[in-house]
C-alpha cells in the first residue's frame, strides 16, 4: 500500500491507518461511520450513517453561530447564516438512517436560536411560547431537515 500511494504523491497517516474487518468492525471515512448496522426489524446490514464526530462538528458550528456575540444582529440575519450550514449538512449526510441525526440537529438549532433570541432580548427562560415553531420556521425562514422518510429527496440529480 505505501508503494502505491507513493506513486500516487500521497502519505499515509501511520497513527490513522489500521486494518479494519467488516462486519464486526467499524471506521469512519468521510464523515461517515462505515458497519453493520441493524434495520427495523432487527436484521442486519452492512452501510453508512454519519458520524458522531461530524454531528458534533455541525451542532458546534450552530452554538457558535448562536452565541451572545451575534445579539447585535437581526434575527433574520442569523438565520441566514444558519441555513446554509444546515442545508450543506443535510445534502451531504443524506445516506443511510440519517433522521435521527437531522432530528437530533433539528431539536438543537431550534433550542439554541429560541435561547438566542431570548437573550438577545435580556429575558430569561427557554423561548418555547415566545418563539414557537411558526415563528421560526414561517416568520424567520429557518430550514427544517427532513422529519420523516417521505421527505427526504427520492433521487439524486
Amino acid at each position: 500500500m505505501r508503494q502505491l500511494m507513493t506513486r500516487l504523491g500521497l502519505v499515509v497517516n501511520e497513527r490513522k491507518t489500521r486494518i479494519a474487518k467488516l462486519p464486526e468492525d467499524h471506521f469512519d471515512f468521510l464523515g461517515y461511520t462505515v458497519g453493520r448496522f441493524h434495520g427495523r426489524a432487527g436484521k442486519p446490514y452492512l452501510g453508512t450513517r454519519p458520524s458522531r464526530k461530524a454531528v458534533r462538528r455541525v451542532m458546534r458550528k450552530i452554538h457558535t453561530e448562536t452565541s451572545s456575540r451575534w445579539n447585535w444582529q437581526l434575527p433574520e440575519a442569523r438565520v441566514s447564516v444558519i441555513n446554509p450550514i444546515l442545508r450543506g449538512w443535510c445534502n451531504y449526510f443524506d445516506q443511510g438512517p440519517v433522521l435521527r441525526e437531522y432530528r437530533q440537529i433539528r431539536n438543537y438549532t431550534e433550542r439554541r436560536l429560541r435561547r438566542w433570541l431570548m437573550r438577545r432580548q435580556h429575558k430569561r427562560g427557554t423561548g418555547y411560547k415566545r418563539y414557537p415553531d411558526a415563528y421560526l420556521y414561517e416568520r424567520l425562514g429557518l430550514f427544517k431537515p427532513p422529519a420523516s422518510p417521505s421527505d427526504m429527496p427520492k433521487a439524486k440529480v
